[in-house]
């Protein structure tokens, strides 16, 4: 990308997962009309910004042309940009505080960061605000970020291009909540364990389980999963339909809400899975599903990592109602006791996590058969219980897998982790040999993942001031993926494309279906403003970022 300065508001550039960028606001500085005033002396600490955006832009404001990189608002138009978002939606919407900036354009969460922050952050708190803030960005071709929880893995929510996050931490309510016909609309700021929470009351749940930290917004834009995805499908599974700002502000809803409809394109799954390129997501309606009569949970130990997803692919097979099925190595299992995240203490061997529900004597029958196809599959122990506490504790040692690593990490250790999604019958084969190349790494590295889907995690902990070892770790993520593909795998089974997995999108999918998505990006984005640099970079885009 042309004119691309480093920022000296970013201590570290291109670093992987080192903690949470994506806690919520304490203290929040926002933009008051002396502020404006003073943009000159801003102008210093935004240097980067103004070198990425050139002075002048070629574009009409009816299309583009596909040949010729998109040009941004040069400093002048940003600052009216400022000025007339304040007026629009108030002083206190919009903030350029320096803390907030590399909290909404830098992640230590994930596994690339761009040397770019955005040059404001704006607070919407309804949807007429959202398309407000778009038609402004739209006047001055102003790129558009939206941020709702800030755990994506890819660089999903970075800023290559400058321009206004868009922050939803006021848009976490929930709208209207339909008990009788199973759905509920919310926005985009609510998280997923917040929604359950506050539903409890109806016997009803939003099934999709993610990160915690993870919230609605994000998870639409990433289709991601959880453990529960083997029951019970992704996001794209279980959600009814969107409201949508688009580019130019113009605001849509992709369908009504019954369940079934076979009305017209399905724009619902179109921007399911777009990672705000296409629009931006401002309320969505989620199925719920009722509340199990019956839950269990089990644990399972095998002798070997290939013998664990052996028993999955079997238990698949067999058509036995999972819940959940997930998967962790002996490495992991150390990292729980080490972390002591849990209060139980786990034999490190290679390990199966089962949830079942049902009716209590569905749920009899689904353990038992679980247990005889293991045994088949060499498994050594297996635990069980339906007690709630019990499961709480059974099931611990998945819920912090993740955490549990993080909190091992000393000084510039950081953790490498991505995904990948195979079909089953070849699960067996690339977890044992992913897991065997991490092992001939000589670092610290796990494998762990919802197997029931065939897809699974590898995280891989390394010194972030070693190149070599960097390299070593970048290359092994490579043909893990690249192993991914050549069994019709994807590159990614939940966490997205964002930054990190453009390349591989394009070994995935090649030239011509990428092309395809570049037309309906076009079509609906112009200027290619919506979170530019993500999924795929512009067909004129000479040095695209994530490369």
């Amino acid at each position: 990308m042309r004119g691309l300065r480093r920022t000296p508001l970013i201590g570290r550039q291109q670093h992987r997962f080192k903690s949470t960028g994506a806690g919520p606001i304490n203290q929040t500085q926002f933009w008051t009309t002396n502020k404006v005033l003073l943009l000159s002396a801003f102008t210093g600490a935004l240097a980067y910004t103004y070198g990425t955006w050139d002075a002048g832009s070629t574009y009409k404001k009816d299309g583009v042309n596909a040949s010729q990189a998109p040009v941004y608002a040069k400093r002048t138009e940003w600052e009216k940009a400022i000025e007339e978002v304040q007026a629009k939606l108030g002083e206190d919407s919009i903030t350029t505080d320096d803390d907030e900036l590399q909290r909404h354009g830098y992640s230590e969460w994930s596994t690339i960061n761009v040397d770019v922050l955005p040059i404001a952050v704006v607070y919407p708190k309804s949807t007429e605000e959202v398309s407000e803030i778009a038609k402004v960005c739209y006047k001055y071709k102003i790129p558009i970020v939206p941020y709702s929880g800030g755990s994506s893995l890819e660089g999903n929510f970075s800023a290559p291009y400058g321009g206004f996050c868009i922050d939803f931490a006021f848009m976490d309510k929930i709208v209207a909540l339909h008990e009788d016909d199973l759905d509920v609309v919310v926005q985009p700021s609510i998280g997923w364990m917040k929604l359950n929470e506050e539903i409890a009351h109806t016997n009803l749940f939003f099934p999709c389980d993610p990160g915690p930290s993870a919230m609605i917004g994000g998870m639409v834009g990433t289709n991601c999963s959880g453990t529960n995805a083997v029951r019970y499908g992704t996001m794209k599974d279980n959600v009814l339909n969107l409201t949508v700002v688009l580019a130019d502000g113009t605001i849509i809803k992709t369908k009504r809400r019954p369940r079934k409809s076979s009305a017209g394109y399905n724009l619902t799954g179109m921007f399911i899975g777009s990672e705000g390129t296409l629009g931006i997501v401002t309320e969505i309606t989620l199925k719920l599903q009722v509340i199990p009569q019956e839950t269990s949970v089990a644990v399972v130990t095998f002798p070997t990592i290939r013998d664990a997803a052996s028993a999955a692919s079997r238990i698949i097979k067999a058509g036995v109602p999972i819940g959940a099925m997930e998967i962790m190595d002996e490495v992991q299992m150390s990292v729980v006791n080490k972390s002591k995240s849990t209060k139980k203490v786990w034999h490190e061997v290679p390990t199966m996590f089962f949830k079942f529900s049902g009716t209590k004597a569905g749920v009899r029958e689904n353990v038992d058969l679980v247990k005889k196809l293991s045994k088949q599959c060499k498994s050594i122990d297996f635990e069980f219980t339906a007690d709630p506490e019990e499961q709480k504790k059974l099931w611990s040692a998945r819920k912090e897998s993740l955490w549990s690593m993080l909190a091992l990490r000393k000084g510039d250790e950081e953790v490498w982790s991505t995904d990948v999604a195979v079909p089953l019958s070849r699960l067996p084969d690339i977890v044992e040999v992913s897991k065997r190349e991490m092992d001939e790494l000589g670092l610290f590295a796990s494998v762990l993942g919802h197997v029931g889907d065939g897809n699974f995690h590898e995280s891989i902990m390394y010194d972030g001031k070693n190149p070599e070892e960097k390299k070593k770790v970048e290359e092994c993520v490579t043909r893990m993926v690249d192993r991914a593909l050549e069994m019709e795998g994807t590159c990614t089974g939940e966490h997205g494309i964002g930054l990190g997995k453009k390349n591989s999108l394009v070994k995935e999918l090649g030239l011509d279906t990428i092309g395809v998505m570049q037309k309906v990006k076009m079509a609906l984005d112009p200027n290619w403003l919506m979170n530019p640099g993500k999924v795929f970079d512009h067909p004129a885009e000479k040095n695209p970022k994530g490369k």
